[in-house]
């Protein structure tokens, strides 16, 4: 809905201190330099609730001397704010005060792990609904037939219970369209809030003077169905919000740094500068951008191929910001500064992405636009045209109020809310789980499929290939040496003698060699696991499968075994892709890894179209090309270089084995190991769409019915507050529709499954 959650507080000059805003010195000194020769500066407006919001911003900063670009990000509750470096900055912040958005250099949300605005509102949610449970039950009395004494005695009962929820729970929407009125807008909060006074001003007068019927029901429960939406509207967002929080936590603190006079220091990551020497000692994160100097090592770069392959790097070698040394210490020459960095820019990449979701809007943010204006004229002209007619004012007052109070929006509140709980708690009767309602419709729009591959496609562990045809004594001296490595190719010999069982075999004086392999002495030799070109005297003696990572086992120099590693295929891939084919919707990969790895792979699951060797900002770039061109992505990874690609699609998917700042970058999780979860989302979101679109012409049918009924008079506001609440109730009905389908559903998961890549399958990329 168009709305503000509690947070939306307006903030008068006095109160805030105009002083307190950022300075254009302050924004200044924020401010980073960019292409064009523009500046950029991003600030935090928790007051953005809205697309409403976006529009009113956007729309003032553009009206702002010397702003170049501005864009409002809903997710984030940012603003980034663009202009030339040739001038002074901007007046953005008195221009964001002046409509009622205060800015700030930092995200004031962040400073706590708590969400007062969620609690506030679930504790507003549950006073209403205890509320409303209690005066439903004395209206029922009265329904029922209760003698005068007994009536008004309930009713007054109900007035005790509804001014404290107005006054507590109600202050939701009290304080959301304030802040609009006086800053000359409207949104759908002031008709909620004019019909709930009139309502409940109503029911004082007509039980001050003995009335038969008061409205105290139809005025809680009014409240306590749009708090739902406003609570489940709220954590969707906050949830979408903590993916780039996640990935900004990457960022070291700080690094130590070497000077030429043989000192160092601890330096925050904010005072590294290029040209200094870093020292990064094995199990920390590469702080920024760098060269190897001295040192030879292996780091993990997930984050930026993601492949969970480690990889050697030696002097001379490049090392982006955010990777993770494994093995050895390593002395850097620092390349960039944090902000220009490789993880900074990936922070910048889940910004641009998520303020590009942010175009998306509800149907119900649609629908709700056009309502208060229509509920306003309706209600002043029903009370003009009464007025008139009968020169009767109690009676015009009714008649407003019937048509205010009929045609609250709480079935269009719920048309959304109550089909995405429902298929939430579908999905997750399946293993997945739904961080953002929005993405059932989104989901519903796709028309085409990109995939990760490793750690998607594939479990992203790499096993030996044929272990029963590997010779078994050479295995065991393998594991031998391999039992005292973290590397997942030294992990998958030890799981495959595991698995074979045997005798063990000693050796001694092991060493890890980084870069390179494993190192011991064995009955007076010299034996090595590793790479070929460390292990043997002779490399070119090794005979492998082609396309396939394969480490050595050498004794003094000579080769003894070589083992390939394959990765095997998550359960279900082969028949989800089918499965999306079958519906229609193009399948693509974009990896990291080397093309002949990812050409197998895509043959043996029947995927024409891939990209190899992609970074990060590839993927975004090709998802950027699909949208120009008219798709709409579903993108389906888990990596923290999927991140930015996550956000950027028009809807994503992650598996529960997926880094943190996936899963949050992702709208939906998937907790059990087959990919047949992707085509099952599919399925539903699609229902879910036909159902969401069904509440709402069920909404409009109401309305459209009903309204005239009321205009004319022949509606009390008790009828209307019944009206008010059956439309509801037919559209939780409606929406329990999807619960009975489960068995078409669970279709999709009964296959069986492939569980590994064939060695050798081969395809050619698509031109």
């Amino acid at each position: 809905m168009n709305c503000h959650t509690p947070e939306a507080k307006d903030t008068a000059p006095a109160e805030s201190g105009h002083g307190a805003l950022p300075s254009r010195e302050e924004l200044l000194l924020a401010s980073r330099a960019v292409a064009d020769g523009l500046r950029e500066v991003r600030l935090s407006v928790p007051s953005i609730h809205c697309g409403g919001c976006l529009r009113t911003i956007e729309r003032a900063l553009g009206n702002v001397e010397g702003v170049a670009e501005a864009r409002a990000n809903l997710t984030t509750k940012s603003v980034t704010v663009r202009w030339s470096e040739n001038i002074a900055p901007p007046q953005a912040a008195e221009a964001l005060f002046a409509i009622g958005h205060p800015p700030h250099l930092t995200d004031s949300e962040a400073g706590g792990s708590t969400d007062k605005t969620l609690g506030e509102l679930i504790r507003a949610l549950a006073v209403a609904g205890f509320a409303s449970a209690n005066i439903m039950a004395f209206s029922v009395s009265v329904w029922a037939g209760a003698g005068p004494e007994l009536r008004n005695l309930f009713h007054l009962l109900s007035a005790a219970i509804a001014l404290p929820v107005l006054l507590y729970s109600g202050r939701v929407f009290y304080r959301s369209a304030w802040a609009a009125l006086r800053h000359g807008r409207t949104n759908m909060d002031v008709p909620i809030s004019i019909g709930v006074s009139l309502a409940f001003a109503m029911s004082l007068y007509d039980m001050s003077n003995g009335g038969p019927h008061a409205y105290f029901d139809a005025t809680v429960m009014l409240v306590f169905f749009l708090l739902i939406g406003r609570t489940l509207d709220h954590v969707m967002r906050a949830k979408a919000r903590s993916a780039v929080g996640d990935l900004a936590k990457l960022t070291p603190r700080g690094a130590t740094v070497a000077y030429e006079n043989g000192t160092s220091e601890y330096v925050p990551v904010g005072g590294i500068e290029p040209g200094m020497t870093i020292l990064v000692t094995a199990g920390e994160r590469v702080p920024v951008d760098g060269r190897v100097l001295t040192g030879a090592s292996e780091l993990d770069r997930s984050l930026v191929t993601g492949e969970s392959a480690p990889v050697a790097v030696a002097a001379g070698a490049t090392v982006e910001a955010g990777t993770l040394n494994l093995t050895a210490p390593l002395r850097l020459e620092a390349t960039a500064t944090a902000d220009n960095s490789f993880l900074a820019e990936m922070v910048r990449l889940m910004n641009a992405a998520e303020a590009g979701r942010s175009a998306y809007r509800r149907l119900a943010d649609r629908a709700a636009g056009l309502y208060a204006p229509v509920v306003h004229s309706a209600a002043l002209l029903s009370f003009l045209g009464w007025a008139f007619a009968t020169g009767d004012f109690h009676r015009a007052a009714t008649v407003a109020v019937a048509v205010l109070i009929i045609t609250c929006p709480c079935a269009l509140g719920l048309a959304v809310p109550i089909v995405q709980v429902i298929a939430a708690r579908r999905l997750f009767e399946h293993g997945i789980m739904v961080k953002d309602g929005g993405g059932l419709e989104r989901l519903a729009e796709a028309d085409t499929v990109v995939f990760d591959k490793t750690g998607t496609l594939t479990t992203g562990r790499p096993e030996l290939i044929d272990p029963d045809r590997t010779d078994p004594a050479a295995l065991s001296l393998a594991s031998a040496l391999a039992i005292h490595s973290r590397h997942p190719q030294s992990l998958a010999l030890v799981a495959a003698q595991a698995a074979r069982g045997g005798t063990k075999t000693n050796v001694a004086d092991i060493r890890e060699m980084p870069g390179h392999g494993l190192e011991a002495r064995y009955n007076g030799t010299v034996i090595r696991l590793g790479r070929a070109d460390w292990a043997l005297d002779d490399p070119e003696t090794v005979s492998a499968p082609l396309h396939h990572p394969c480490s050595v086992l050498s004794n003094d120099g000579r080769l003894v075994a070589a083992f390939a590693f394959h990765e095997r295929l998550r359960a279900g891939a082969g028949e989800a892709i089918a499965a999306l084919k079958d519906r229609g919707l193009g399948v693509e990969i974009l990896s990291g890894d080397h093309e002949a790895a990812v050409r197998d792979l895509a043959g043996s699951v029947g995927v024409e179209r891939f990209e190899a060797r992609i970074r990060p900002d590839g993927k975004l770039a090709r998802l950027k090309a699909l949208a120009e061109a008219g798709h709409k992505t579903f993108m389906v990874g888990d990596g923290l270089n999927d991140a930015p690609a996550l956000a950027a699609a028009h809807v994503s998917m992650a598996p529960s084995s997926a880094v943190d700042v996936g899963r949050n970058a992702a709208d939906f999780v998937f907790t059990r190991d087959s990919l047949e979860a992707v085509p099952f989302t599919l399925a539903i979101a699609k229902r879910t769409r036909r159902l969401i679109r069904e509440n709402f012409a069920l909404a409009v049918l109401y309305n459209a019915v009903a309204l005239p009924f009321a205009i004319a008079g022949f509606v009390t506001p008790l009828a209307a507050a019944l009206a008010m609440s059956g439309s509801s109730l037919i559209v939780v009905a409606n929406a329990l529709r999807l619960k009975g389908r489960a068995k078409y559903y669970r279709k999709a998961l009964d296959r069986p499954s492939p569980q590994a890549a064939p060695p050798h399958a081969s395809t050619q990329p698509a031109q």
